[in-house]
C-alpha cells in the first residue's frame, strides 16, 4: 500500500511540476505579445529616421523629421500598445462586430449600418485638405509597419475571437468621429423617449419628467410647439425606444480656464477632464510629438492621427459637451401609390436604398435593407421586429444630423487646431468643424483666454427639437446653420474665468436656439464658486477643484427628503447621519451610500407607477425631476395602483425604508457600518477577457472611488443596473491642467494605464494615482528623456535614409 501511495504521490508532484512549467512557459509565451520598445527596427513608408523614447510610465517621446514621419510613429505605438482597442472601435463604427462575436452584436451593427458611419468616413476622405489626408495615410502606414514586422504574438483577445487584424484604411480612423458624435448625441433618443412615454401618461404629463433648469442656474456665455398633441397621435412609438442600444452613451465633462489675473504666475491656467464610459484600457492615451516645427502633447485616442485635447507650447484646449440640439426625427408618410416612395412638400420622392449584408461568427449572414428621405437614414431598419411593429402602418422614422453629412471637415479642425499659435489660427482651424458639437475652451502663453462652440447647429424653420414632427411638409425643415460668427463665444471676459461643465452655455439673451436640454448646473456652480474662493490659483488648487468631492445635489436634495417625518430606529439612524453629512462623497463614510440609496428608491416612487414596463428606459438619478415632483407637482407622490391617495412625505419615508433594506441585503451592515467605497467603485471592464473565467480576474480593473454623478470629480453609476447600481461606470478618464506660464509644468493622468495588454506593467500602473487626484508630466529635452528611459526605439526607413 505504501509503494502504491508513493506511486501517487510521484504522478501527482509530476502532474504539478508540468503544470507549473507550461503555466511559466506559457507566461512568456504571452509576453511576446507585449511592443519593442528598444533597439532598432526597419519598416517601409518613413521618410527619415524616427525615435521613439519611452519614460516611466510607457508614455512615447515622438522625435520625428516631419509631420509625415510623426504620424507614422504615432500610429506605430498605438498598435504597440491598445491593437485590440483599434480594432474593436473600427469593428463598431464599420458594422462588423457580429463577424467575430456572433448574434448579439447584431443590434451595434444594425445601428452602424443604418446610419452608414463606415460608408461616411469613406466618403468623407476627399474633402479633406490634402495635409490631413496626408497624416491619416501616414498614420495607417504606421499601423501596417507594425503588423508586418511584429514578431511575437497578437494580444490574447484575437485568439479568443479566432481572427487576425486587417490592414489599417485612414477610413478606419475616420470613423472615430462618427462612433463620438453617435455616442454624445443625446437629443434624437430623447425625442423617441418623450413620444414613447407620452403615449403611456399623456402629453399634459410629460414636462414634469424634464422640466427646465432653475432660473438661477449659471450659464457660460453672457419656437413653436404647435401640432404637438397631434404628433403624440401619430407617432405610435410602441417599443420603439427600448430596441435602440441601450448604452451607445452620452457625455459629460468639465473645463474651466482663469487669466493671469487670477494666478500666482499672472499667465493662465486652463483645467479639463473628459467624461465618458470607463473601460480597461481607457480610451485615451498620451503621447508627446516634436518635429522641428513643433511639439504636441496631451491625449490622444488610439486609431486617431492626432492629439484630441493638449497642448502644443503656444495654445492649450479643453473640451466639454454643449449638449446643442443638432438632430431632428422626422416622421416620414410613405406613398399610399408606391411603397418605394414617400410623400414630399413637393410630391412624392423615391427612397434611396442600399443593401448592407452582415456577417455572423457561427450564423448566417443578414441582409439588411437601409432606406433614406430627403431628411437622412430611415430608422427603422435597425429596430427590432417589435418595434417596428409599433410603427404605425405607413410611416417610417428618418434622422436628419449634421454628424452623418457626407463632407465632415472635422478632421481638419483638429489638425489644424494641433498647429495653432494663437487665437486666430484658432477659430480659423475650428471652422472646419462639424460635428460634435463641443465648447472648446482656450488660453495661450500671451495671456488670452476664451472659448468656441463650433459646429453646424440648425436653424428650424419652426419648432425645437423636443419631438419627433411630421416630415411630408416643410414646416419644420431647416432654413440654414448658424453662421461661424454668430456661434456662442467669448474672449478675455472681464471676470477673468470661463467655466463649463455641460451646463447652460448661453442666456436669454443669445439670438439663436441651441438647446432645451442641458446637463445640471451643480458642477458649474461649485467650480465658479471655489474658483471665486481663492484670489491667486495655481496648480495644486487646481488640482483640488478636480479632486472636489462635495455634492451640490446633495445640499439642494436632501433638505427635502429630511423635511418627512420616519418611523422606526434604523430610519432614525439613518437620518441622524445625513443631518451631521458634510454632502462630501467620500468612499469611507456611509452618508454619501444611504443617501444615493435613498434617491434611487425616491425616483422609483415618484414615477415608476406612472411609467409601468417603461419605467427601466427612464429610470435614473433625476434630482430636477424629483425636485420638481416634491415642490411643484405633488400629484406624482400619489401611487396610482392603490385606491388610497399618498402624501409626498409618505413616498419620501417608504422610500428611505426600501433603500435600508435593500442596503442591508446587499451589504449586511447597519447604516453607520456602510461605506460608499464598497458599492461605490471604479469599474474599468476589459471588452473581451471580461467573459472569459479566471483571466477576467486580472484583465478587469476596478478601485474604490470618491465623488458622484453631479460632483465635480464626477464619477458615475448606473442606478438602474439591479446587480451593481453605485458602480462607477462613467467619470473623467483624462485630467490635465495646463500653466502656460510654463507649459512644460502642466500635469495629466489618464484611468488605467498606457497599454491595453493585461501583461504589461503599464496595463494598470496610472490606477490609484488616478484615483487619488495624482498626476505626472510629459517634459524633458531629448538628451533628458533618453537618460532617463525605459525603452528607446529607432524606426528605420528600409531604402536606408538618415
Amino acid at each position: 500500500m505504501r509503494r502504491v501511495f508513493r506511486w501517487v504521490g510521484r504522478i501527482f508532484l509530476g502532474v504539478t511540476v508540468l503544470v507549473l512549467v507550461a503555466g511559466v512557459a506559457g507566461y512568456f509565451v504571452l509576453r511576446t505579445s507585449l511592443p519593442k520598445i528598444d533597439g532598432t527596427i526597419v519598416v517601409q513608408g518613413l521618410e527619415k529616421p524616427v525615435e521613439i523614447i519611452r519614460d516611466s510610465n510607457g508614455i512615447p517621446h515622438i522625435f520625428a523629421a516631419n509631420d509625415r514621419d510623426a504620424s507614422f510613429a504615432l500610429g506605430y505605438v498605438h498598435a504597440q500598445d491598445r491593437l485590440l482597442q483599434m480594432e474593436l472601435m473600427r469593428r463598431f463604427g464599420a458594422g462588423r462586430l457580429a463577424e467575430i462575436v456572433g448574434a448579439p452584436a447584431l443590434r451595434v451593427d444594425r445601428v452602424a449600418r443604418t446610419l452608414g458611419l463606415y460608408r461616411l468616413a469613406e466618403a468623407s476622405f476627399v474633402h479633406l485638405q490634402s495635409k490631413t489626408q496626408a497624416g491619416l495615410k501616414a498614420y495607417a502606414a504606421g499601423v501596417n509597419s507594425y503588423l508586418a514586422t511584429h514578431n511575437g504574438l497578437l494580444p490574447m483577445s484575437f485568439y479568443l475571437l479566432g481572427f487576425k487584424p486587417e490592414p489599417w484604411r485612414p477610413a478606419d480612423s475616420l470613423v472615430w468621429g462618427r462612433i463620438m458624435a453617435t455616442r454624445l448625441a443625446f437629443n434624437w433618443r430623447n425625442e423617441l423617449l418623450r413620444a414613447y412615454l407620452a403615449k403611456k401618461i399623456g402629453a399634459d404629463k410629460i414636462s414634469a419628467l424634464w422640466p427646465a433648469a432653475p432660473k438661477d442656474a449659471p450659464f457660460t456665455l453672457a419656437g413653436g410647439d404647435s401640432n404637438r398633441s397631434q404628433i403624440f397621435e401619430t407617432f405610435g412609438a410602441g417599443a420603439i425606444f427600448s430596441a435602440l442600444p441601450g448604452d451607445i452613451g452620452s457625455g459629460a465633462s468639465n473645463a474651466w480656464v482663469v487669466s493671469g489675473t487670477h494666478t500666482k504666475t499672472g499667465k493662465p491656467i486652463l483645467a479639463n477632464d473628459p467624461h465618458l464610459q470607463i473601460g480597461a484600457p481607457i480610451l485615451w492615451y498620451l503621447a508627446h510629438i516634436e518635429t522641428p516645427s513643433g511639439k504636441i502633447i496631451g491625449a490622444t485616442v488610439p486609431g486617431v492621427p492626432t492629439v484630441i485635447v493638449g497642448h502644443n507650447g503656444y495654445i492649450a484646449w479643453g473640451f466639454t459637451t454643449t449638449y446643442a440640439d443638432t438632430d431632428d426625427v422626422f416622421i416620414e408618410r410613405i406613398d399610399p401609390k408606391s411603397p418605394s416612395k414617400y410623400l414630399t412638400p413637393t410630391g412624392p420622392k423615391p427612397f434611396k436604398t442600399r443593401t448592407e449584408i452582415i456577417k455572423v461568427k457561427s450564423g448566417k449572414d443578414v441582409q439588411l435593407v437601409v432606406r433614406e428621405t430627403r431628411h437622412g437614414p430611415v430608422l427603422n431598419g435597425m429596430l427590432g421586429k417589435r418595434a417596428r411593429a409599433a410603427i404605425p402602418a405607413g410611416q417610417v422614422l428618418a434622422l436628419s444630423t449634421p454628424w452623418l453629412r457626407e463632407s465632415d471637415t472635422t478632421p481638419d479642425a483638429l489638425y489644424n487646431l494641433n498647429r495653432a499659435r494663437n487665437w486666430t489660427q484658432f477659430t480659423a482651424a475650428l471652422r472646419r468643424w462639424v460635428a460634435p458639437p463641443q465648447n472648446i475652451t482656450y488660453a495661450d502663453v500671451g495671456g488670452t483666454i476664451g472659448l468656441y462652440t463650433p459646429s453646424l447647429i440648425p436653424i428650424r424653420m419652426q419648432g425645437d427639437g423636443y419631438m419627433p414632427v411630421p416630415g411630408w411638409t416643410s414646416e419644420y425643415d431647416w432654413s440654414r446653420f448658424i453662421p461661424f460668427s454668430e456661434l456662442p463665444f467669448v474672449k478675455n471676459p472681464m471676470s477673468g474665468r470661463i467655466v463649463n461643465a455641460n451646463n447652460r452655455l448661453v442666456g436669454p439673451s443669445y439670438p439663436h436656439f441651441i438647446s432645451r436640454e442641458w446637463g445640471a448646473h451643480y458642477r458649474a456652480s461649485r467650480i465658479s464658486k471655489l474658483l471665486a474662493n481663492t484670489a491667486n490659483h495655481d496648480l495644486d488648487t487646481m488640482a483640488k477643484i478636480q479632486g472636489d468631492r462635495l455634492s451640490v445635489m446633495a445640499a439642494d436634495l436632501l433638505p427635502l427628503l429630511l423635511a418627512a417625518p420616519v418611523k422606526g430606529e434604523r430610519q432614525k439612524r439613518a437620518v441622524q447621519l445625513l443631518r451631521g453629512w458634510n454632502r462630501e462623497m467620500d468612499r469611507k463614510r456611509p452618508e454619501p451610500l444611504i443617501f444615493m440609496a435613498w434617491v434611487r428608491e425616491i425616483n422609483r416612487a415618484l414615477y415608476a407607477d406612472e411609467l409601468g414596463k417603461l419605467f427601466p428606459l427612464y429610470f435614473g438619478v433625476r434630482p430636477k425631476v424629483v425636485r420638481h415632483m416634491l415642490t411643484k407637482d405633488t400629484s406624482w407622490c400619489d401611487d396610482v395602483r392603490t385606491p388610497s391617495k399618498e402624501t409626498c412625505n409618505q413616498r419620501i419615508a417608504t422610500a428611505l425604508d426600501r433603500a435600508l433594506t435593500d442596503l442591508r441585503k446587499r451589504y449586511g451592515a447597519e447604516p453607520a457600518d456602510l461605506r460608499w467605497g464598497k458599492a461605490h467603485y471604479a469599474d474599468f471592464r476589459h471588452p473581451v477577457l471580461n467573459y472569459v473565467p479566471v483571466i477576467k480576474r486580472i484583465a478587469n480593473l476596478s478601485i474604490p472611488s470618491n465623488g458622484g454623478r453631479f460632483t465635480v470629480n464626477k464619477a458615475s453609476p448606473r442606478i438602474g443596473d439591479a446587480k451593481a447600481p453605485f458602480a462607477q461606470r462613467s467619470g473623467p478618464g483624462y485630467r490635465a491642467i495646463y500653466d502656460l506660464a510654463k507649459l512644460d509644468r502642466s500635469r495629466f493622468i489618464i484611468a488605467t494605464g498606457q497599454s491595453g495588454n493585461p501583461f504589461s506593467r503599464h496595463y494598470d500602473d496610472f490606477v490609484e494615482r488616478w484615483r487619488d487626484i495624482r498626476y505626472v508630466k510629459i517634459t524633458g529635452t531629448r538628451a533628458e528623456l533618453r537618460r532617463n528611459a525605459s525603452g528607446v526605439l529607432s524606426l528605420i526607413p528600409s531604402d536606408g535614409k538618415n
